[in-house]
């Protein structure tokens, strides 16, 4: 039984791992050389909630790609502004160790493969085909394309194409999967009637910083560095994906994390006034090269889809990521890609496909993405174990805990244990 994934970001990859540990052949396609996508230029992990949500995960037989972060991390246990026990992962190294891990089990990876086409039969989706006209048959498919692009949605709805690390000058547009297959998609608001919104942060070169600066990021992980009164802006926090760092200590500072280069959390800024920032008089954006006018924009196509991932109307297609719902992050990502993995095997076994229950934080998340849209087809809302208002939800429900035991003997509960480890083929 053959899966074909569609993204290799942290969501494809995470599909991929589960879906080849459940048995299946599994065919990851990615259409830039690196995978992990928008990985490559994140670096934070098992923040606030995302603590318990990682430790879920291993307990439940999905924790590869977290125990993987866990054994490279740059710094631990960092604290920031409405931030808790940050894991901080190199994001020039990752795609290195992700790639040999793939590849240790098995997984056929095809990299610079652009998907344009698809062929379908009926409301089954039979192959999916790449610009250079290769054909990729399977017999479950799984859509991780992400939600940011193409240039003209970040002209469209931005301020430009930013050059980011999704590079589609250099190896062409995201494509609706979904989409191509018949089925509607929607689209995420900043605000009533604008869509789309700003990634949340930029690279800068850490050399470029003053040797003050660079010690203190390699010392502590973290730099906080007072903004004049005249360059505090509270409204731009509005255009961000990222809700859980919309608190005016982030329109207040400028906050620099140490990922291998210098996270800046800020979606955009002009170089001119960045270097007037102490420590910043030399500063080189690197990711994005428009940093200082923008970033990509998000949330532009998502699939409707049930609790266990597969995409409404199609028999064989399942989503995973920013594809899935209004999520932020790779630990989100990770969650809802290893959930595809594992269903799609089944799907394509005939066996019953697993639900994650809502009294895990990882089930619960995906229950509430999935409300938020079909009951009340709210498109502001955002979804992330680490800030907003499903943080909160998760401590009004007893969910947040750093207690690995409490974390073992919840999955033990629901008789989850190690799950994500049974072959189903």
């Amino acid at each position: 039984m053959r899966v074909v994934i569609i993204g290799g970001g942290w969501a494809g990859t995470a599909a991929a791992i589960s879906a080849r540990k459940a048995g299946a052949e599994v065919c990851l396609l990615e259409k830039t050389d690196m995978l992990l996508g928008v990985g490559n230029a994140g670096g934070i992990m098992r923040n606030n909630g995302r603590f318990t949500a990682a430790e879920e995960m291993i307990a439940l037989g999905g924790g590869e790609l977290f125990q993987l972060i866990d054994r490279i991390a740059l710094h631990r246990n960092v604290e920031f502004p409405g931030h808790h026990h940050a894991t901080l992962y190199p994001v020039n190294t990752i795609e290195a160790h992700v790639r040999r891990l793939v590849n240790g089990m098995g997984i056929e990876v095809h990299c610079s493969t652009h998907i344009c086409d698809v062929e379908c039969s009926g409301d089954r989706l039979t192959a999916v085909v790449s610009d250079a006209g290769e054909r990729f048959a399977g017999d479950v498919f799984i859509e991780t394309t992400g939600s940011a692009g193409p240039m003209g949605n970040c002209l469209k709805y931005g301020n430009g194409c930013s050059m980011c690390v999704l590079r589609c000058p250099a190896y062409g547009p995201r494509i609706s999967i979904s989409g191509r297959c018949g089925q509607q998609d929607y689209r995420g608001e900043r605000v009533p009637d604008v869509f789309g919104v700003f990634s949340g942060s930029c690279k800068l070169s850490k050399e470029s910083l003053s040797e003050e600066l660079q010690q203190e990021l390699n010392t502590k992980g973290v730099a906080i560095i007072p903004l004049p009164k005249e360059e505090v802006n509270y409204d731009k926090l509005k255009m961000k994906a990222c809700k859980q760092y919309a608190i005016k200590d982030f329109s207040e500072n400028m906050i620099i994390l140490d990922t291998g280069d210098a996270k800046l959390m800020t979606s955009y800024y002009p170089l001119d006034k960045l270097r007037l920032l102490p420590g910043l008089e030399n500063a080189r954006y690197i990711d994005p090269y428009a940093g200082s006018k923008g970033n990509s924009i998000r949330y532009l196509s998502l699939a409707y889809r049930s609790n266990e991932m597969t995409v409404d109307g199609m028999a064989n297609l399942l989503c995973a990521g920013e594809k899935s719902g209004l999520f932020i992050g790779h630990t989100e990502a990770i969650v809802t890609g290893t959930l595809a993995g594992a269903n799609a095997a089944r799907l394509g076994a005939g066996k019953p496909l697993l639900t994650l229950p809502e009294t895990l934080a990882v089930g619960d998340i995906i229950s509430a993405a999935n409300a938020s849209i079909k009951e009340r087809h709210d498109t502001l809302e955002r979804f992330t174990f680490s800030g907003g208002n499903y943080f909160k939800r998760m401590q009004e429900k007893n969910l947040y805990t750093t207690d690995l035991a409490t974390v073992a003997e919840r999955v033990d509960k629901a008789g989850l244990t190690g799950v994500y480890n049974a072959g189903v083929l």
